[in-house]
């Protein structure tokens, strides 16, 4: 053979062993799955609610690699290498609490896994616990450990919460727009804007030069980012502060009555309905000082329809009479007249599309992460307490059951291998 022929012959076996091995080990092992191929979890028998498909009725949920896989009327037991029984029980999105605190190592905050078993929420936003000198270790120590997602609004003061409750823009010095709008520009994939409070007791002789600073410094990072500015006995005019909110900006506890509120004698503010027109997203907050029945019923009643539901639940908040766990905030609400769909709808789909990072986060469509809640629509007389003490009675309430977060429920044995992307 001569010395070119058997280039040739090597250069085309060498060839043919590398696609031998391509379409062989290589592609089988990166093959779609087939339809025999078991999940790694079915939740069966649930009552499935996922109003981003106007979907409700029984239905099997099939999770493989931390995300649906299959939502169908019955998937074979074979088919599954972990089962979670919801029979009789209402299966949803995973919970997506807007307005939450959960840096735990400062201020107020809450560990997100430990309140699983109170809240079935798989997400949380934090509100501002984190400034540009806190927010590093928020997100190395607290945000990178957890097993629940975690987002966050960066707080316009740096240094966030950690003074609570001293009031963090009595200095306006805290209020560094640059440095503000810098930190969100390198984090955009966590920080979805930056989050201000306009209370009296926080704000004191700074008016509403925070909110402003706020704004600019979302504007000046580039990223398109919102506002979250907190009310409750706001300084000066409420309408001045509200006029300032630009579409996409929120407004959270929209429905307190710590003075200076939204509605005044029975009639909402003008500027309210104004915002709520423009895009201004209305969040409520519930927390343990900003909700007032007899500003949200008239207010509901007048136009400013809720955007989001959400707990601010924090260490204070929750000792609280009015308990605003996530779902018991949702059962107030669905006492108020609004239906299931509805209450679901404002604390999954809406704050997963506003969040705007994870596709499909807040449904249960095929491709969507595997956050899911678990939970009893229990039917019973109960009584509801808002921030003031004012009592609403029900005739129903959520209760929360299992947490799934990327396909691996919290409380359960584990699988192996355990590990969330």
């Amino acid at each position: 053979m001569s010395e070119l022929s058997r280039r040739n012959f090597l250069r085309n076996a060498s060839a043919a062993a590398i696609a031998l091995g391509t379409s062989g080990g290589a592609l089988a092992a990166t093959a779609p799955f087939g339809p025999g191929d078991p999940y790694d979890l079915v939740i069966r028998g649930g009552d499935v609610l996922d109003p981003s498909q106007n979907l409700r009725g029984r239905r099997d949920i099939g999770i493989r690699n931390a995300l649906i896989a299959a939502v169908e009327p019955e998937i074979p037991a074979a088919m599954a290498k972990q089962t979670l029984d919801a029979d009789g029980n209402l299966v949803c999105p995973g919970l997506v609490d807007f307005h939450a605190h959960v840096f735990y190592r400062t201020g107020i905050g809450l560990p997100a896994d430990e309140l699983v078993p109170f809240t079935a929420t798989t997400t949380y936003v934090s509100a501002g616990d984190a400034g540009v000198g806190t927010f590093s270790a928020f997100k190395h120590l607290v945000m990178a450990q957890a097993r629940s997602r975690i987002f966050t609004f960066l707080h316009i003061s740096s240094i966030g919460l950690v003074g609570f409750p001293v009031g963090e823009m009595l200095n306006i010095d805290y209020a560094n727009v640059d440095a503000a709008a810098k930190v969100l520009a390198e984090n955009r994939d966590v920080c979805l804007g930056i989050k201000v409070r306009e209370s009296l007791d926080v704000v004191g002789q700074n008016g509403l030069e925070p909110l402003k600073r706020a704004i600019a410094a979302a504007e000046r990072s580039g990223t398109g980012a919102r506002v979250m500015c907190h009310i409750g006995n706001a300084p000066g005019d409420l309408s001045e502060l509200l006029d300032l909110l630009r579409p996409g900006d929120v407004l959270t506890h929209a429905y307190s009555g710590a003075g200076n509120n939204t509605v005044v004698n029975g009639r909402l503010l003008d500027a309210a309905l104004a915002a709520k027109r423009r895009g201004v997203i209305i969040d409520v907050g519930h927390g343990g000082g900003s909700f007032d029945y007899t500003v949200a019923e008239p207010a509901i009643a007048q136009g400013l329809m809720p955007d989001t539901i959400s707990s601010d639940v924090h260490a204070i908040s929750v000792n609280t009479p009015g308990q605003p766990f996530l779902p018991w905030v949702m059962s107030k609400f669905l006492n108020m007249g609004f239906s299931l769909d509805q209450v679901v709808a404002l604390a999954t789909v809406n704050p997963g599309r506003l969040i705007g990072r994870v596709d499909k986060l807040g449904t249960l469509q095929v491709g969507a992460p595997a956050d899911v809640s678990v939970m009893q629509l229990v039917e019973e007389k109960v009584t509801f307490v808002d921030t003031r003490g004012n009592r609403r009675p029900g005739e129903r309430w959520l209760k929360p059951l299992h947490t799934v977060r990327a396909g691996r429920p919290f409380g359960r044995p584990y699988a192996q291998p355990f590990g969330f992307p």
